[in-house]
């Protein structure tokens, strides 16, 4: 089991670069909106797959927290930039 892990850590850092990439090259501000979106789920799902691995399921609480407070930072700047064109 512990391989997979690892496999699964390295596929999420790749996505994250990935994405980080995209969030500072992104030529439009909605291509970076949507960048950090998919930064703050990878991070809220790195942070349920440590509460499997420690065996401390209070970080699955800390990330729905991260998610809805994600969800609704993503919302604000969303109204940001419909308003902004």
């Amino acid at each position: 089991m512990n391989i997979i892990y690892i496999i699964v850590f390295s596929l999420m850092a790749i996505g994250s670069v990935l994405t980080f990439i995209r969030f500072v090259k992104g030529p439009r501000s909605a291509d970076r909106a949507v960048a950090l979106d998919t930064l703050s789920i990878i991070l809220t799902s790195a942070m349920v797959l440590l509460a499997l691995i420690f065996d401390r399921y209070i970080y699955i609480d800390v990330a729905l927290i991260y998610a809805v407070l994600g969800f609704v930072g993503i919302i604000v700047i969303a109204r940001f930039i419909e308003k902004a064109l």
